[in-house]
């Protein structure tokens, strides 16, 4: 099937666009995110093609006051990549990893949204993320990750909030393989205990940008892991020669209190940033792990879902709100820098993690 994006030179296989390859999770994904320097206003957004399951979904979330609002759109594809907008949520790229719009138009639910996202400094590709459940491969992506800055208004029940170049934030392109739509029908065998850790935090400061993420397996052990440090601007990014990183858990729940992010540079400079947690973004909010509105799942020709949730009320230990994003205020040393900054702390904790003594799939801290 030929569609508007074969007109385009960007093909690398002698098959049309609509097709991806054979795997049918494979997916192509916009994410960011974006907070006044107080925290008082963050907001989410996120959109997904699934070539070969026919659908392309969207979400736009807003926290506000310590409530949550979540806007989540979905459509049949109908294999039209290059169409990127899902009911009133649309995603444009003005200038390729520079310049993104994210809208959200009128809808019955009270939101809408007119941003600009401006990138601070060049975008990073990330190593590639490549994870085996023995001979099954759940995971094949790469992804690109860029800080930014954020301009236009948001609009929350009748409300205009402004939202200026101080109000910074991140976002990510990530393509390849991961689980998607419905569930395998039949997992591997033997069943085993399942098994995630991970932690992202892109984080913003003045004069430079911190990136660090972390896969490991139930014993610790890092699967993927990386961290970049680098000034803002057109100038390349430093990749740090190791790095490794501290939580303590909130107790009851698998969530951070506090954390921190270590690392070494080429050079031998070794550099620390220290995280306190201000309150957590619920991931399912844009359709991460959401029971109903997952990324990928087949809603119909157009759907249009709404919810809200104050985060004092939220149960951290419901599987909905384990995978969250911490806004965090953030204190960076380094060879002759010291800075404070904002960003995020991205945790998803499930299943066996011995550093941190969990043997269950959500056993929590003590």
């Amino acid at each position: 099937m030929l569609t508007r994006a074969d007109d385009f030179p960007v093909h690398q296989l002698p098959e049309p666009i609509a097709t991806s390859g054979t795997d049918r999770n494979f997916y192509d994904r916009y994410f960011f995110n974006g907070y006044t320097p107080d925290g008082e206003v963050f907001f989410a957004a996120a959109l997904g093609v699934y070539p070969h399951l026919n659908v392309m979904d969207a979400a736009f979330s807003v926290i506000r006051d310590g409530v949550q609002h979540n806007l989540r759109a979905s459509r049949l594809l109908n294999s039209e990549r290059m169409d990127t907008r899902v009911g009133p949520i649309a995603i444009e790229v003005v200038e390729p990893l520079q310049r993104l719009h994210v809208r959200v138009g009128d809808n019955p639910h009270g939101i809408r949204a007119d941003l600009r996202f401006s990138a601070r400094a060049r975008a990073v590709e990330e190593p590639r993320f490549t994870y085996r459940q023995g001979p099954r491969t759940l995971l094949d992506y790469t992804r690109l990750t860029q800080n930014g800055s954020y301009e236009g208004f948001l609009e929350l029940d009748g409300t205009r909030i402004e939202i200026g170049p101080h109000v910074l934030g991140t976002r990510d392109r990530s393509w390849g393989v991961r689980p998607i739509g419905i569930g395998d029908a039949q997992p591997l065998a033997p069943p085993r205990l399942p098994q995630f850790y991970w932690l992202w935090s892109p984080l913003n400061f003045d004069d430079r940008f911190m990136l660090y993420h972390l896969n490991a397996d139930g014993s610790g052990k890092p699967w993927n892991t990386a961290s970049v440090i680098g000034n803002l601007g057109d100038s390349d990014a430093v990749h740090m020669a190791s790095c490794s990183s501290h939580i303590d858990f909130k107790s009851g729940t698998r969530h951070a209190k506090r954390a921190a992010i270590e690392a070494t540079d080429p050079e031998g400079g070794r550099w620390r940033a220290e995280l306190v947690p201000q309150f957590n973004f619920s991931m399912s909010g844009i359709g991460y792990g959401h029971p109903e509105w997952g990324h990928g799942m087949y809603k119909g020709e157009k759907a249009l879902g709404y919810d809200r949730y104050a985060l004092a009320d939220v149960n951290e230990m419901d599987p909905r709100f384990l995978h969250v994003q911490a806004f965090v205020t953030a204190h960076l040393q380094g060879p002759g820098v010291e800075r404070n900054g904002r960003g995020v702390l991205e945790q998803l904790v499930l299943g066996p993690y011995a550093p941190s003594g969990f043997k269950d799939i959500l056993d929590p801290a003590p």
